[in-house]
Formats: C-alpha cells, structure tokens, sequence
C-alpha cells in the first residue's frame, strides 16, 4: 500500500529485455542499505518488486523486474534511460496517510490534453479511458503516474487538476505537457462504491 505522496525522483539507467519481461535500473536517493530484496516500491504508481540493490557512483540502483501485463496496460512499456519516475516506499505501521490508499495497481493509462501555467502553479487537463471516468469525481482523488491529486473539474472523459508549485518541484510534473501518458489509478474507495451501487441494482 502506498499514499500517493512522492519521496524522491528517479531515473531510469537502463532497460534490459529478458524474453517476455523487461529488467529496468534505477537510480534513486535513498539510501541502499534501507532498501531489502522483494520490498514494494512505486514507480510512477506502479507497484514493482526489487530484485538486486547496490550503489553506483554515489548513488543507489535498483533493479525491477516488468512483465508482460505491466508493459501493456502501463506507461513502463515506453520507458528508456533518462526517464524520470515518481518514486515511492510502500508504507509501514505508524506512517502518516498524506495523500489517500493507492494500491500501486495501476487501472489505466490516461493522457495530459492541456497544461496552462500560471503563478508558478499548473492545470493540466488529463482525459482518462472511458470505463475509468465514471470514477473521478469533482473533489475526490485521483493517482496520477503515482501522485495523490484532487480533481478539480470534470468533463465527460476529462477532468482538470492543480498543482503547486512544491508538487512541480519534487515530483515528475515539473516535466509533463500535452500528449504524455499518465499511469492513473482510481480512488479505491470509488471503485468499491460503483460496485456495490451495481450490485444493489
């Protein structure tokens, strides 16, 4: 589990095919001798499972293995060396609940349509698959390549969101515009409000 509360930017240093999987490199600020074999980590909202730690050249690498599923339904498919990721631990017992509950089980790749800059902050409208929209709601959560948001407006497919100028600054955001696809994950309170709404009918 995870809350959508970014805690260092990654890059990625190298993609290696392996028959169906792909083995990624990353490089990140943590600190190595914190980071344990199979520990959960999110890469841009994605939940990957760390396979090999080391450190190189002053920084900490990890090594993440992406399967079949994960490169078709995700933006990982399209990541290369120099790609920056959203990076998050997963949660311990006792830590705060900034953002709100992200699984890190990606449910779509939704698209920048627009970003307008102002006062150092941006909207970015964001259209989202069609079987996804009718779960974002004005005001309620939303997980974008592994960022807590709150929707702001909604339109059909599309809906707006605020970021400040902290959330541009320690997170990918900085470097979106229109055209890039975004890993979206849905509340998980919303998903099981729309199923139980569809089972009472």
């Amino acid at each position: 589990m995870f809350t959508g509360i970014v805690t260092d930017v990654g890059e990625i240093i190298s993609v290696e095919p392996r028959g169906d999987l792909r083995r990624l490199r990353i490089a990140c600020a943590y600190d190595a001798d914190t980071i344990a074999l199979g520990a959960s980590i999110a890469n841009c909202g994605v939940c990957l499972t760390v396979v090999a730690v080391a450190r190189e050249g002053g920084r900490t690498v990890f090594d993440v293995d992406a399967a079949a599923e994960t490169l078709a339904k995700t933006t990982v498919g399209s990541w290369k060396a120099g790609t920056r990721v959203n990076l998050e631990r997963a949660l311990k017992i006792g830590d705060e609940l900034g953002g709100h509950i992200v699984t890190g089980h990606v449910d779509g790749v939704a698209q920048i349509v627009s970003r307008d800059d102002f006062d150092g902050m941006a909207r970015f409208w964001i259209e989202t698959p069609h079987a996804l929209s009718r779960f974002v709601a004005q005001k309620g959560s939303v997980a974008l390549d592994g960022v807590s948001l709150t929707v702001n407006e909604v339109e059909g497919d599309r809906f707006s969101i605020l970021l400040i100028p902290h959330t541009l600054a320690v997170t990918a955001f900085g470097g979106r515009g229109a055209g890039d696809a975004l890993n979206i994950e849905v509340d998980l309170m919303a998903r099981y409000a729309a199923r139980l709404s569809e089972s009472a009918r």
